[in-house]
């Protein structure tokens, strides 16, 4: 049984990136795209995280340290936020349909989507994977899934400013006026 334990969330993980990746192959043309700099530094971001959450040889004992005590309700209670958040992301993906890009872009006849997961919160897809990363920290109970939390939340933030200048120059006041009502990230908080 523990084998099923240290698979969880690996298979949980491979499975959105392997969706995320076949669902990457049916998009609009892009119109506009941001410089390769910000897309490498984030694939070294994320290379980072992988490894921080795969190994425990890093020479940093603090990452490490529990935060609290490891057991079956911290890995149950993680697992249904993981996969909650990421269930929401993909509901994000699929609503927003071949709009959708990796990278800050605008995409030909780019649209403004507001109305599903997008009603609820501007980046719903960042919101539903930070959520699925909450997840795994809360599983792990070590200081290393927060940091990685924390890490991908610094990410996101900075991309969705890019995202977001852009989206405002795109829809002018229609983006405006969806910013006034919508929360970024946490439904009518933040």
């Amino acid at each position: 049984m523990i084998w099923f334990y240290r698979a969880f969330f690996p298979v949980v993980w491979i499975a959105f990136i392997v969706y995320w990746r076949i669902k990457a192959a049916n998009t609009k043309e892009t119109q506009r795209l941001e410089p390769a700099g910000s897309r490498i530094l984030r694939a070294l971001i994320i290379l980072v995280a992988i490894i921080l959450l795969s190994t425990t040889w890093i020479p940093l004992r603090w990452l490490y340290k529990p935060l609290w005590s490891a057991g079956l309700r911290p890995f149950w209670l993680g697992a249904a936020i993981t996969i909650g958040g990421l269930l929401f992301a993909v509901w994000a993906r699929e609503h927003l349909g071949r709009n959708w890009s990796n990278s800050v872009s605008i995409k030909q006849d780019h649209e403004l989507i507001t109305s599903g997961p997008y009603g609820v919160v501007r980046h719903p897809i960042y919101t539903g994977i930070l959520e699925g990363f909450l997840g795994l920290a809360i599983a792990i109970s070590e200081v290393r899934g927060f940091v990685v939390f924390v890490v991908f939340f610094l990410m996101f933030w900075a991309k969705l400013r890019k995202e977001e200048q852009w989206m405002r120059s795109q829809f002018g006041e229609t983006y405006a006026k969806y910013v006034h009502r919508t929360a970024a990230l946490v439904p009518y908080l933040f």
